[in-house]
């Protein structure tokens, strides 16, 4: 067994350290407290090649284990999740193009989008189909060599940027079951119908626009379809969330250990009754709880990359870290702002931020009830086991 990091992720860790310290911290809560779009951010993370993370490197992508992958989510939400945000739902969506799509999409999309003169997303989630995705209505019907796509997905991140966005649809919308006539599609930017229309307002989880899409007549063309054949959306989807999962897990760890970071150094700097707060014994236990939940989470997230590295399916692995560590995320906000009393309430400090981005960890990627009953189905079912 080995709990350490290798040199080249100890290396691409400090890389991107660096690159939070520098570029991140120093303008993060004035940018989030005035909703300005990270723009010079998202410029480095491009010239780093981050947009390539999962594109292979044949393509022109980084290629990077999930060890590595899971650090860049954890690095880069420690100092702000919302540009973390940015980067997630183009790598899933990179993932899927590369896992699945035809020859040509690979060639045609892959290597624009590693190097991030193209981005992307995922159109899953409508007003009335989020955790039961079986039951959205969007649907693609086919029109000689095209698709006529109509219907409204909704909580898109990039939606604006995306180009193309994979969007998730019935094509055969009387399949039982479900999810046999479900398939994706990958609409360009700038096809007539296909509308941004509007970002939604947010608790947190600021810095990147989460968008209500209107498909509306929207023809593409057939050779859009992702792997080229239909009623296997669902399939891809489910493959592509478990590299999700394991993003959002390590979102959370990075939240989880800001938090913790904050407190820790508030505990030393305040003072009461003569003292350091964190000389006494109520701080410390609460500072003694909250490290060990940020272990724990990031041994669970690194275990389940880890798992993903070797070829492993990860529903369960996957499902423990997102739901652990999204749980830590709020158990550390809530307390490392208990620590910081009055001023932890306060938008001046960083531990405000955190509390309003820790909850969506919980809900993001499938909410954590889902996680567990994927938890439970693996156990049950003998494809996984414990102890």
């Amino acid at each position: 067994m080995d709990f350490d990091l290798n040199d080249e992720q100890r290396m691409f860790r400090d890389v991107l350290r660096d690159f939070v310290d520098r570029e991140i911290r120093p303008v993060a809560q004035e940018w989030e407290a005035s909703g300005r779009y990270p723009t010079e951010i998202v410029d480095t993370m491009r010239e780093m090649g981050l947009f390539g993370l999962t594109v292979p490197e044949e393509y022109g992508g980084l290629g990077a284990d999930m060890v590595s992958f899971a650090l860049t989510f954890e690095e880069i939400a420690k100092g702000w999740m919302g540009v973390a945000g940015i980067l997630g739902s183009h790598s899933l969506s990179c993932w899927l193009i590369a896992r699945h799509g035809t020859g040509d999409q690979k060639a045609r999309y892959l290597p624009d989008l590693a190097g991030g003169r193209r981005r992307t997303g995922i159109a899953l989630t409508e007003p009335d189909a989020g955790t039961d995705l079986q039951g959205i209505t969007t649907v693609a019907v086919r029109d000689g060599d095209h698709y006529v796509l109509n219907g409204r997905k909704t909580w898109i991140t990039n939606a604006r940027h995306a180009d193309p966005l994979p969007v998730l649809c019935k094509t055969d919308p009387a399949a039982t079951p479900a999810h046999k006539g479900m398939s994706v599609i990958l609409v360009e930017a700038g096809t007539p119908g296909f509308t941004v229309e509007r970002d939604l307002p947010k608790l947190g989880y600021r810095g990147t626009e989460s968008c209500e899409v209107l498909l509306e007549d929207v023809r593409v063309p057939a050779a859009q379809l992702l792997g080229g054949v239909e009623g296997r959306g669902m399939q891809q989807v489910l493959s592509g969330l478990e590299t999700g999962r394991i993003n959002v897990a390590a979102r959370a760890l990075g939240i989880a250990q800001a938090a913790y970071d904050e407190a820790l150094k508030y505990a030393g700097q305040r003072k009461a009754f003569g003292k350091a707060i964190g000389d006494f014994q109520a701080v410390q236990l609460k500072l003694a709880e909250m490290a060990a939940q940020v272990q724990a989470a990031r041994l669970l997230v690194y275990w389940a990359a880890s798992r993903s590295d070797g070829g492993h399916r990860v529903d369960m692995e996957a499902g423990m870290a997102k739901a652990f560590a999204s749980e830590a995320a709020v158990f550390c906000a809530l307390n490392s702002m208990q620590v910081h009393g009055g001023y932890g309430y306060s938008k001046e400090f960083v531990v405000e931020r955190l509390y309003r981005d820790a909850p969506l960890m919980m809900i993001g990627e499938g909410t954590n009830d889902i996680q567990r009953v994927v938890i439970a189905r693996a156990l049950l079912s003998g494809a996984a086991a414990i102890g």
